[in-house]
């Protein structure tokens, strides 16, 4: 009998508890407002609309930084003149520099750039995974401009944190390559 309050005794006690109810997935919301771009006007050979809430920062030999303060995130532009025995290195060094990072990648999807009329070809790598970088582009005219551009977020990688960043900045790298325009 004692035995038998003892077991009623718990029961009641462990029975008074709150019933475990399943939260939702939460996902985080970031809005980064509408886009808005103007030209890019340098000293360069070339010019092409940017986002405004991209800072630029002129660095040597038409090299530029765009830094995206809000996102943390920084897209490095590296400008090289095309000669007569250079533009396959170019486009190798490109592309490795792309592939070097499969070793983090989940997958890399390749995005062709062919603009006749306006002498632009190129390549948009998007990286998607945990890679130092999550796009990579180069531009060319193939006879004397070669611009090529990586992004790289200031912080560990964690693709599924920094995903709606980089979504919205890779449709600035396409507006970037869709609006170039080389000079002399």
């Amino acid at each position: 009998m004692r035995l038998a309050l003892i077991f009623l005794v718990f029961f009641l006690l462990n029975a008074c508890t709150d019933d475990v109810v399943v939260k939702p997935a939460a996902e985080l919301r970031l809005e980064y407002g509408l886009v808005a771009y103007d030209s890019l006007l340098t000293e360069c050979p070339f010019q092409f609309q940017k986002n405004k809430l991209a800072t630029m920062i002129e660095k040597e030999n038409c090299n530029i930084n765009l830094e995206y303060p809000r996102m943390n995130a920084t897209l490095y532009l590296s400008y090289q003149r095309v000669t007569d025995d250079n533009l396959n290195k170019l486009l190798s060094d490109a592309q490795k520099l792309t592939y070097d990072h499969t070793v983090k990648a989940n997958e890399i999807l390749e995005q062709p750039r062919v603009d006749p009329e306006n002498k632009v070809y190129g390549m948009f790598y998007s990286i998607n995974g945990d890679a130092a970088t999550q796009s990579q582009f180069y531009v060319t005219d193939s006879i004397k401009h070669f611009l090529s551009g990586a992004l790289y977020f200031e912080s560990k990688p964690n693709f599924d944190s920094i995903y709606p960043a980089v979504v919205y900045l890779r449709n600035d790298i396409r507006r970037i390559m869709e609006s170039i325009e080389w000079g002399e």
